[in-house]
C-alpha cells in the first residue's frame, strides 16, 4: 500500500485538536483527546456553572443530565434512563462489583487480557467476600470466534457467576465477540460485565441488542469528550441489583423520580459535570466529520503499519486483520524493550505505549483521525535506528 493512497478524513485534521505540533501522538487509547470545539463547549460549562452554581447546581443539574444521556443512549441504541454518568469506567466498575452479593466459592471469570485497574478491583472485592476472580488464558494468536468462546468457556464452571470481560482489550487491542459472550452467559444464567473502555468512538455498539447485563466504557478515549466522562449502563432488569458506590442525596430521595437507578448513581453530589454535559458535543463533532469514514482510514493506517513494523521485526500478528479497529499491537522480539526503554520519546518525541502481557512484548500503536503516514514513518524510522543501528 503506498503512502498517496492515504487521506486525512478531511482538510486540517491535526488543527482539530490540541496536540503538541512537536510531538508524535500514537497513544489516543490512553487518555484520549479532545477536539477544539469540544473541548470549548467544555470550558463553556464550566463557565456557566461559575456564573451562578446554585441555579446550576441546585435546580437545573437533574435536567442537563438528562439531557446530555439522550444523545449518548441514541449513539449507542439504548434508552437513556438505561445509563448515567461515571468518572470513569474504574469507577463503574467498582460500583458493579462491590454490589453484586457474592457468596463463598462463587466464581468471576475474566480473560487474561483484562485491564489491571479492573482486575484489582475485582480481587479485592471477591478477597472481602470469598469469591474467586480467575483469569482465564486465551492464546495468541486468535483468529476465531469458536476458537475463543472454547478457550474462554473452558474456565466456565457450575459455580461461575460472573464474566467480566473487555469489548476491546487494554494490552492486546482485540475486539472480543461480546455479543456471543453475552448470548451464551444468559443461557447459563451467568450475569455479564463488559469493560468497554475503547469502545465507543472506536466501533458500533447496539446495546439493547449486546445482550450485556452490565456495560461500562469511557467517553473521553475514542468518543473524544473531555477527561472524566465514562457511562454505567445496566439492563433495566439488572438495575436493582446495584446499591450505590457513594450514598448521596438520591439514596431515600426528597424528590424521587420513576427510576431509583437514576436517583443513586445520576448524581452524587457538588462536583464539576462539565465533562458529561460535552459529551453530546463530542458525538456531533463526529458525527459532522463523518466518522465511520474517519475510522476505515484510520484502521487502514493502523494495518499499514502493523505490516511495516512487521517487516522490520519479522514477528508475526497476533490475529487478523478483522480483529482491531483503529489500535492495534506490534509485536516486538523478547528483550526490545528493554534495549528501547525510554528512547522513543526522550530521542525521538514518539508517544507510544510499551506493553509486557504473558512474557510477550508489543508496542500499542492508536490511529486517530489527526494522525498521518508521517506518523507511522517516524516510528519505523526510530525503529530502525533503535533495533538494527542499536
Amino acid at each position: 500500500m503506498e503512502e498517496s493512497s492515504f487521506d486525512l478524513p478531511w482538510p486540517g485534521a491535526g488543527r482539530q485538536f490540541l496536540l503538541r505540533p512537536e510531538v508524535t501522538f500514537l497513544n489516543h487509547g490512553s487518555f484520549g483527546a479532545t477536539p477544539r470545539p469540544v473541548f470549548e463547549r467544555y470550558q463553556a460549562w464550566q463557565r456557566e456553572l461559575e456564573g451562578e452554581p446554585v441555579e446550576f447546581l441546585g435546580r437545573r443539574i437533574r435536567e442537563l443530565l438528562a439531557e446530555a444521556r439522550a444523545p449518548l443512549a441514541e449513539d449507542l441504541h439504548t434508552n437513556p434512563n438505561d445509563l448515567v454518568y461515571v468518572p470513569n469506567i474504574t469507577f463503574a466498575v467498582n460500583i458493579v462489583a462491590r454490589s453484586l452479593n457474592l457468596q463463598p466459592g462463587d466464581e468471576v471469570l475474566a480473560t487474561n487480557h483484562e485491564y489491571g485497574a479492573s482486575d484489582r478491583t475485582w480481587r479485592f472485592n471477591c478477597s472481602k467476600k470469598g469469591a474467586h476472580y480467575i483469569n482465564q488464558p486465551i492464546a495468541l494468536p486468535m483468529t476465531t470466534v469458536d476458537d475463543f468462546i472454547a478457550q474462554l468457556w473452558a474456565g466456565v464452571t457450575e459455580r461461575t457467576r460472573v464474566i467480566f470481560i473487555s469489548h476491546i482489550t487494554s494490552a492486546t487491542a482485540l475486539i472480543f465477540p461480546v455479543a456471543e459472550v453475552c448470548r451464551r452467559a444468559r443461557e447459563a444464567g451467568i450475569l455479564t460485565v463488559i469493560d468497554a473502555a475503547h469502545a465507543p468512538g472506536q466501533i458500533d455498539i447496539h446495546l439493547d441488542d449486546l445482550g450485556a447485563d452490565f456495560y461500562l466504557a469511557n467517553c473521553h478515549k475514542w468518543l473524544c469528550s473531555p477527561k472524566g466522562a465514562g457511562f454505567l449502563y445496566a439492563r433495566p432488569d439488572a438495575q436493582a441489583l446495584l446499591e450505590p458506590l457513594v450514598v448521596s442525596w438520591g439514596w431515600e430521595s426528597d424528590i424521587p423520580s420513576d427510576s431509583s437507578f437514576q436517583d443513586w448513581f445520576g448524581w452524587l453530589g457538588t462536583d464539576d459535570p462539565s465533562a458529561y454535559l460535552s459529551v453530546p458535543a463530542a458525538i456531533q463533532f463526529q458525527q459532522q466529520h463523518n466518522w465511520p469514514a474517519v475510522r476505515v482510514e484510520c484502521h487502514r493506517l493502523a494495518a499499514w503499519a502493523r505490516e511495516r513494523v512487521a517487516d522490520l521485526t519479522g514477528m508475526e500478528h497476533i490475529c487478523p486483520e478483522d480483529w482491531f479497529g483503529q489500535m492495534c499491537v506490534l509485536p516486538l522480539p523478547t528483550g526490545t524493550l528493554d534495549k528501547l526503554g525510554t528512547r522513543l520519546w526522550d530521542e525521538y518525541g514518539i508517544e507510544i505505549p510499551h506493553v509486557r502481557w504473558n512474557k510477550s512484548e508489543f508496542l500499542r500503536i492508536s490511529i486517530q483521525a489527526y494522525n498521518s503516514v508521517q506518523d507511522v514513518e517516524r516510528l519505523l524510522q526510530a525503529l530502525r535506528l533503535v533495533l538494527i543501528a542499536g
